[in-house]
């Protein structure tokens, strides 16, 4: 099944590059593909609970839903896994 999720903080190829890297560690993650133009973070998943385990992974990096609260902590958090991101390329 496919799903997507948009996300904050999500800003340049640096910040796709650590969500892809980070969600192709999920077990039953796939095909991902990161928009971001349009924050939209999209995959293929296995089982219903999936999308649950990418959206907490999104947050730990710093990137939460539109419906979590952004917090500074989330904020700066993205601004480390863009920077990781751009140095892992």
């Amino acid at each position: 099944m496919k799903t997507s999720i948009i996300v904050q903080n999500l800003k340049c190829g640096g910040c796709a590059n650590t969500i892809t890297t980070k969600l192709s560690e999920i077990e039953n993650i796939s095909d991902i593909n990161i928009d971001v133009d349009k924050n939209k973070v999209s995959f293929n998943y296995l089982n219903k609970t999936d999308p649950f385990a990418v959206e907490n992974k999104l947050k730990t990096l710093g990137y939460p839903s539109i419906e979590d609260e952004n917090t500074i902590v989330s904020k700066a958090k993205s601004l480390m896994s863009c920077a990781t991101g751009k140095l892992s390329k």
